[in-house]
């Protein structure tokens, strides 16, 4: 069977331990096997993310999610102990991505002598790229927010913390350095922003598609500047 295309774009890889070089001849099999393992599992998240957000987690069965995905049931229960199991892993991967998506617009920002807050409107830019290529990703993470009965709401809530802690860090870093006043709440106004982007990226694809993502993101950093900073733009 052929896996069906997924309108959510690709998830790449988790971020895995750098390997030498194929030509060096010491990637072992077992790298071989663990790559393969990766590619399996992210066509199982592709799949579980397109299905999900079409027909909702009860109404995804296990053999829908192998079907698009163009594997074999058992294949599934090789990667995933249960449906449950594997939907959990998808939140942690796909947040993980996001985080690290923000951490690495903060750093290129530092790296170049920028400011905190032009860090912070960088990760803005960050969240709003990220959301734009995975919006099935992100419309399942919003809409589990919301639920506090599902099994895997403890991990929920410290795959959310892992990305609101990199704002929060930047936030803190631009107080030490006098760009925002020490009045501010870091972990409100890290959940804020955190929160903004998710919101207004939903809605610019919902509602207003037609709008770039460069005029989405100079709303967002007219915001940013006037609400964090206390100046305007």
């Amino acid at each position: 069977m052929n896996a069906h295309p997924s309108p959510a774009g690709s998830l790449p890889d988790a971020p895995r331990d750098a390997r030498r070089s194929v030509a060096t001849g010491t990637i072992t099999s077992m790298d071989s096997s663990n790559t393969r393992r990766d590619a399996t599992r992210r066509k199982l998240f592709e799949a579980a993310v397109t299905l999900i957000a079409e027909q909702g987690f009860s109404s995804t069965t296990v053999d829908e999610i192998a079907e698009r995905a163009g594997v074999a049931k058992g294949t599934v229960y090789y990667n995933f102990a249960s449906k449950n199991v594997l939907f959990e892993e998808l939140l942690r991967h796909g947040i993980e991505l996001l985080a690290t998506s923000l951490q690495a617009a903060a750093d290129e920002v530092a790296d170049r002598g920028g400011t905190r807050i032009d860090a912070l409107d960088a990760m803005i830019r960050a969240g709003l790229d990220f959301i734009s290529r995975y919006p099935a990703l992100t419309q399942l993470y919003v809409a589990e927010l919301w639920r506090t009965n599902r099994a895997w709401q403890s991990t929920l809530m410290v795959v959310r913390q892992r990305a609101i802690t990199v704002v929060e860090d930047v936030l803190r870093e631009a107080v030490a350095q006098e760009e925002l006043s020490e009045e501010i709440d870091i972990p409100l106004t890290a959940s804020a922003l955190f929160g903004m982007v998710l919101v207004a990226a939903l809605d610019w694809q919902s509602y207003q598609p037609d709008r770039s993502i460069d005029d989405v993101h100079a709303a967002l950093s007219r915001l940013l500047q006037g609400r964090v900073t206390g100046r305007p733009a």
